[in-house]
């Protein structure tokens, strides 16, 4: 029951993503989309965005960017979704099944966002955290799409959708970050 309960629910969560990215694709509102590398080919935060590498790097610029800049950095998919706010097939993300140790970071700009050590077995097929690595890393917004009341989380420095915010996690937060693997790069700790 349990895994007919989840395919009912990620099937919907599909078809509802598609309407949605469909509907927004059709506004003239749309959120710009940002495209990512793969994670190998991931660049600093500061070298993604063209800047000195030593100059820090701020949200500012990322709002410049245009559509053909977003495009240009962050793959079809990626763009989907950090830009148009999709959803990635459950069971699919490379990151859900994921036990390494270290550091997801925002694949879109390179800000970290939340450790490994704060990653738990949801059961819902995408990589799931109770808290982010500071209070400041990722924004919190109101998410009425869909036909549901959601909380959308993004990241606080480049604005990528990453996933959404429940209150169905485990002790200490009781939150559950369910995120897309696709807007993630793991960074492992090193060998100790």
């Amino acid at each position: 029951m349990k895994w007919t309960l989840a395919l009912i629910l990620t099937a919907s969560i599909f078809a509802l993503s598609a309407l949605r990215i469909a509907t927004a694709r059709n506004s003239p509102t749309t959120k710009p989309a940002m495209k990512q590398q793969s994670p190998s080919a991931q660049p600093s935060a500061a070298a993604a965005c063209g800047l000195d590498p030593d100059a820090a790097c701020g949200s500012t610029h990322w709002k410049q960017k245009s559509e053909a800049e977003w495009r240009k950095q962050l793959t079809p998919e990626q763009y989907r979704i950090a830009r148009e706010a999709g959803t990635e097939r459950a069971f699919s993300g490379k990151y859900w099944n994921t036990h390494t140790k270290g550091a997801y970071h925002c694949a879109v700009c390179g800000q970290p966002l939340f450790s490994s050590e704060t990653k738990f077995e949801s059961g819902t097929g995408w990589p799931s955290f109770y808290q982010p690595v500071a209070k400041n890393a990722v924004t919190e917004h109101p998410d009425e799409s869909l036909g549901m009341v959601r909380t959308e989380v993004q990241c606080s420095q480049c604005g990528a959708h990453l996933g959404h915010l429940f209150d169905d996690g485990p002790k200490p937060t009781g939150l559950r970050y369910c995120l897309n693997s696709a807007v993630l790069n793991l960074v492992p700790d090193p060998a100790k």
